[in-house]
């Protein structure tokens, strides 16, 4: 079940704060929206769920047909994305609580899953899906057309984050070895690094720091490691967690970032702004 913890640091860190009860599987993806007022989950019991962030409350289901592995809030809290088993992206909308939209991510005799469905944190008319053949989708909402393809590699697109920084939007993508930074907008690939240790087929993930000039990545080997984002030489290794890594973020002010382990543990980490950077 998704818990709710406080997570800026104080006396208070860390403390529960609610738990939201109804799904009946495994809950693949959890999101708060941009106010957090809303949260947004999806789970192997095929559905969508939209919560009261404040009273736990539920406040609708969005039915699916197969496992949902990614959701997330347009950045007006107006429309919900979701992604999965199915190899569709949905949007919703959350005035009406209905379908808007829906795009099949590959040729419709390919079979494909998303792994991870994210917006544009720029262009409220884009969404961006990545695949388990290896492919990122950027899509054009308003006509539902394809408008850039990236191909990363033959692998499962393991995790995908855009990030607002003050050298622009960018793009960061982790899928079989490598951590790759691409420019949010043109999609022009700006750095690929191969983590040596680390494989992204069935967990872990990377998260750009929000000055992006650094990246936390982690996975298998349960380590946590800051990268240089330009170089990709490591600067910091932590350890801690007695599991794989599941998940990882950058808090929106780049003072600590969290991670989700198969140990049961989320974990919070100051960030100590390595070598200025």
């Amino acid at each position: 079940m998704p818990m709710l913890r406080v997570g800026h640091q104080g006396p208070n860190q860390g403390d529960w704060i609610g738990t939201l009860a109804g799904h009946k599987g495994a809950v693949w993806s959890s999101k708060l929206c941009s106010e957090a007022l809303l949260v947004a989950t999806g789970a192997a019991d095929f559905s969508a769920k939209l919560w009261d962030a404040i009273t736990g409350k539920e406040i609708h289901e969005f039915a699916h047909k197969h496992i949902v592995k990614s959701v997330d809030f347009s950045k007006d809290r107006q429309s919900l994305i979701t992604g999965g088993h199915e190899g569709l992206l949905r949007v919703f909308d959350l005035e009406a609580m209905t379908l808007k939209t829906e795009i099949a991510h590959g040729p419709g005799t390919e079979k494909l899953t998303i792994n991870k469905a994210i917006w544009s944190s720029s262009d409220p008319n884009t969404a961006l899906t990545g695949a388990s053949d290896g492919t990122v989708h950027a899509w054009d909402l308003r006509t539902s057309s394809l408008s850039y393809q990236l191909k990363i590699s033959s692998k499962l697109i393991q995790d995908m984050e855009m990030t607002r920084t003050p050298h622009g939007e960018m793009l960061t993508v982790a899928s079989d070895k490598t951590v790759s930074i691409f420019d949010g907008k043109s999609f022009s690939k700006l750095h690929s690094h191969e983590m040596v240790g680390l494989h992204f087929g069935e967990e872990g993930g990377a998260s750009l720091h929000p000055n992006g000039n650094r990246f936390v990545a982690g996975g298998g080997d349960c380590w946590v490691r800051v990268f240089d984002r330009a170089t990709g030489a490591e600067l910091e290794c932590h350890k801690g967690h007695h599991g794989p890594v599941r998940c990882l973020r950058y808090a929106p002010d780049g003072e600590s970032f969290a991670t989700g382990s198969e140990d049961g543990t989320i974990r919070l980490w100051q960030d100590t702004g390595t070598q200025g950077k």
